[in-house]
């Protein structure tokens, strides 16, 4: 038997208690929705019903946020999606050079440093339907459909903000797509990594402090040229259930290797960190013009 909340509409909803026998409900249960037991020598198994205030609901704002300019908020829709797909069994790189170049793609072409064989494309959209609608054809005909797919290395994501961008435009957009595309830069180590639970139990304080001494360290390889990162967020868009995608980038290999090296010793990456990995290694063969 159904009840309806007369008068309520959407906003009252129908709440259902049985009570045992030897039970019996304090007198406030129907006007705070808490059921209160209290212990009774006699009595039998009876259901109320009676009708409880909805709890409001706000309409998510998914829109990026950065730091005020001029004392107006900062927002944006836009965001840029970068999708990394790994192959193997490539024996020339100039073919797919060549059909790149005609594609009219924003890519990166990566020789896999730890396969002989094996390369990874790097691809980036404002729009995800490009890697369904554009990509995918593309990537299944020659000289693209011969390769070897390896999965294991299948990365994608989105740019974000943190709420202090000076310039949110740039951080979302522009800066991820030079940082990918420059031509003096063509080495990048590319890898996932899931935070453990209790790092979002933490207080916001202690979030950014954490952060802030992971953030120190990157600014520093920033400052000295040594290496330049690209952060995605991955929530709900990674099979293996990741949080983050990382891309360092660089003119040189040893750097990217000792930024992750001085990262480990952080709180977040020593105390807070579930997984990282693998580890996508290369040199861009080809980068399409910014």
């Amino acid at each position: 038997m159904s009840l309806d909340c007369p008068g309520g509409g959407a906003s009252l909803i129908p709440k259902t208690i049985v009570v045992g026998r030897g039970f019996s409900l304090g007198a406030n249960v129907f006007s705070t929705g808490r059921p209160v037991h209290r212990r009774v020598v006699a009595g039998r198994s009876r259901r109320y019903t009676w009708c409880v205030q909805r709890p409001a609901t706000v309409k998510p704002d998914l829109r990026e946020k950065g730091a005020p300019v001029n004392g107006q908020p900062q927002t944006s829709d836009r965001r840029l999606f970068v999708q990394l797909l790994a192959f193997g069994g490539c024996t020339r790189t100039e073919p797919l050079i060549d059909a790149l170049g005609g594609a009219a793609v924003d890519a990166v072409l990566y020789e896999d440093l730890n396969d002989p064989g094996g390369i990874a494309l790097l691809t980036m959209s404002e729009d995800p339907d490009f890697f369904l609608g554009t990509l995918r054809p593309l990537l299944h005909t020659d000289p693209f459909s011969p390769l070897v797919s390896k999965p294991e290395y299948t990365m994608f994501g989105r740019t974000y903000s943190i709420g202090y961008e000076p310039d949110l435009e740039d951080v979302l957009i522009d800066r991820p797509r030079k940082r990918a595309l420059n031509p003096a830069c063509p080495w990048a180590v590319w890898y996932p990594l899931r935070r453990r639970g209790s790092f979002v139990q933490l207080s916001a304080e202690d979030q950014r402090g954490i952060l802030m001494e992971h953030g120190t360290i990157g600014r520093a390889f920033v400052e000295a040229d040594y290496a330049y990162d690209i952060r995605l967020a991955c929530h709900g868009l990674d099979k293996l259930d990741n949080d983050f995608v990382v891309g360092l980038i660089g003119k040189e290999l040893h750097p990217l290797s000792a930024i992750v090296q001085a990262m480990r010793a952080t709180r977040q990456t020593s105390q807070y960190m579930e997984s990282l990995g693998p580890f996508f290694v290369g040199k861009a063969a080809w980068q399409s013009k910014v």
